[in-house]
């Protein structure tokens, strides 16, 4: 697939980066040269140096025989505008905008679709936000996302000695749980990935991947782990986008507290937000968070724009006594580095960000993809099509499809109803599979093995 992404920011290089990995055409437009050229020597695409949205500059770039345009600078009007022209000027058949303005997402019907000629809008704030809205939710969990508008949730927890089910085989769930229906889809032990069967035992320290529906899931982190208070109090450092965000979202069900360091945007944070305690100062100000009772604090979340500040007000937060602390980084070398330590969850926007592009670019039917591991593994919902004679999975039992190594069924969606994978569960046509795949690399099998055949056609 032909691809051009506008912005060789966090955003645009990652997803250039996960692109060029799957054998797509890459070019990625830039004004910083300097950007550009850290790219291109990482990888095998062509780069444009110039204005996004200037006609001159997309037909450099290859807009004429293009099949997907990705506007993700970092500015909206920009992305907006060069959807426009490759949809009038050199049509395009898929158009992707990166909107941060709340403005713009909340216009009303197809407006962005009908004036600007946007297919799909992305928006790495509210991804982030959602995010850190579900971690909060599940304060022991690694990673949580969200599958058939939230009724089915993944959630990655970390294995502790003296949990129920640790040192025992996955078969004995059924036992413990005889009344909930749960799959633990993979285990990761000492960052090696194994696709678990019945009879593989959970160690203390493994990163354990299980699917349920969302009202089992407390009962199902209960046999892994000791489980934790509920989150009362939180405290967010930084007011931008994410910031402002994360706190309307919390502030009817929790305890909030905001900080920033700027003036102006604590006022109109005070008149924006109802219930949050807004505070103007700086989050590594060890004396500020002491008279803020920072030790009481269940979560902390430094989401400020700097990397290097969030990391040491999360440090700082962490050593004073709060509960949790999750970090905002935007560094991928940053995320490896303090993952697990002392920070208990770092979080890249950019990130957060691929899994929902990816959806749109993937060979195949794929309602959603997102990434795990910090992009090593993915979880993917693909919705299969076709009958017996032009599918290589519809109308056959699970344990009867040729999965690639590595990847494995966890449950399947169909309709209004959720059922957890087993190896006799019949697939349908039309049904939603939630499949996990350990390594990214073998994505490509999978897209072949759910491709429907022409007869169907």
């Amino acid at each position: 697939m032909k691809i051009i992404i506008l912005g060789a920011g966090q955003v645009g290089a990652n997803l250039a980066a996960s692109l060029v990995a799957e054998n797509n055409d890459i070019t990625v437009v830039d004004l910083e040269l300097e950007r550009l050229s850290l790219l291109q020597d990482r990888f095998d695409l062509r780069t444009v140096r110039g204005h996004a949205a200037h006609p001159s500059i997309l037909k450099r770039a290859g807009a004429e025989d293009a099949d997907m345009l990705v506007a993700v600078t970092q500015s909206d009007e920009t992305n907006l505008v060069a959807c426009r022209i490759a949809s009038t000027l050199f049509n395009i058949p898929t158009r992707i905008a990166r909107i941060r303005s709340a403005d713009f997402l909340e216009a009303e019907g197809g407006f962005l679709s009908e004036h600007f000629g946007v297919d799909h809008i992305i928006s790495p704030e509210q991804e982030v936000t959602e995010t850190l809205r579900r971690l909060i939710e599940h304060p022991e969990a690694l990673q949580v996302l969200d599958f058939a508008d939230g009724r089915v949730r993944l959630v990655a927890v970390r294995a502790y000695h003296g949990g129920p089910l640790v040192g025992h085989e996955l078969q004995d769930i059924k036992r413990h749980m005889p009344h909930i229906d749960a799959r633990v889809a993979a285990i990761y032990r000492r960052d090696r990935g194994i696709v678990p069967t019945g009879i593989t035992v959970i160690e203390p320290g493994d990163e354990v991947f299980f699917l349920a529906r969302k009202q089992d899931i407390a009962a199902v982190m209960r046999e892994l782990r000791h489980m934790e208070r509920p989150v009362k109090r939180v405290m967010i450092a930084g007011g931008g986008n994410i910031g402002r965000r994360l706190a309307a979202r919390l502030e009817r069900d929790y305890e909030v507290k905001l900080i920033d360091h700027n003036k102006v945007t604590c006022t109109l944070l005070a008149e924006k937000l109802h219930r949050t305690l807004v505070l103007c100062g700086d989050a590594t100000d060890e004396d500020l968070l002491e008279q803020e009772n920072v030790e009481s604090m269940d979560v902390f979340c430094a989401l400020t724009n700097d990397d290097e500040d969030n990391i040491m007000s999360a440090l700082l937060a962490k050593r004073m006594g709060a509960k949790r602390v999750i970090a905002l980084i935007n560094r991928a070398a940053y995320v490896n580095l303090v993952q697990g330590g002392e920070i208990d969850i770092a979080i890249s926007p950019a990130q957060a960000t691929v899994g929902p592009l990816l959806s749109k670019i993937r060979r195949g039917d794929m309602a959603a993809v997102h990434s795990l591991r910090r992009g090593a593994a993915e979880v993917l919902e693909i919705v299969v099509h076709g009958d017996f004679k032009t599918s290589k999975v519809v109308g056959r039992r699970i344990g009867d499809v040729a999965l690639p190594e590595g990847s494995s069924i966890a449950a399947i969606i169909r309709g209004e109803e959720v059922l957890i994978a087993h190896h006799d569960t019949l697939i349908e046509a039309e049904d939603h599979l939630i499949l996990f795949a350990l390594n990214k690399r073998i994505i490509p099998k999978v897209e072949k093995l759910f491709q429907v055949g022409f007869a169907f056609f």
